[in-house]
């Protein structure tokens, strides 16, 4: 079934509206009224698409979700340890003009409603890129990969990791990076 164009078109007012509202004020201010009004839009019309703001706020923020999922996997071969991928620099430096919304909707730990979307998409690439390589322990280092970079990633963001976009990159790649490397020889 192919998408309806136009609902997409709404979504994609919706989505510019809350993201133009949240450069002007917190998530917590911006109410569904005024939001409808700034994207020429029914208020029935946005529950047509949304249950709720929250809702919109995490289809608006599925970008970054996509783009953090794509900046990890931007490598082939043997990935360099020491220096993170061109993607994931420019990911961590693209995140300044929307960082407030993504700190209401990522909790720190990585939790919250985009903590969840990304999790969860991270989580399901590392795991089939694993699986294709034949990696030992898929599904356990899919997991780590996943938390540990949406855990780092609010964590930066809510300020409880210091860094620059470009050092927390490296960082963060050079602990996912470890994560994969992991000997899982338990016997000796």
């Amino acid at each position: 079934m192919t998408p309806d164009p136009r609902a997409e078109r709404t979504r994609a007012k919706l989505r510019r509206a809350l993201l133009d509202e949240c450069a002007r004020r917190p998530f917590a201010e911006v109410g569904v009224a005024a939001l409808v009004r700034a994207a020429g839009v029914g208020r029935a019309t946005f529950y047509l698409h949304y249950a709720d703001l929250e809702a919109l706020a995490v289809d608006a923020c599925a970008d970054v979700v996509r783009d953090a999922v794509d900046a990890l996997h931007a490598w082939r071969g043997r990935p360099d340890p020491r220096s993170a991928p061109d993607a994931l620099l420019v990911f961590f430096t693209g995140l300044a003009p929307h960082a407030p919304l993504y700190r209401a909707l990522l909790r720190p730990g990585g939790g919250g409603p985009l903590g969840r979307v990304l999790h969860q998409d991270l989580r399901a690439r590392s795991l089939t890129e694993r699986e294709l390589v034949g990696a030992p322990e898929a599904p356990l280092v899919a997991s780590a990969v996943a938390a540990t970079f949406a855990g780092v990633l609010a964590d930066w963001l809510h300020g409880l990791v210091e860094g620059t976009p470009e050092e927390i990159a490296h960082k963060v790649w050079r602990l996912l990076v470890g994560l994969h490397a992991v000997r899982w020889d338990v016997t000796g």
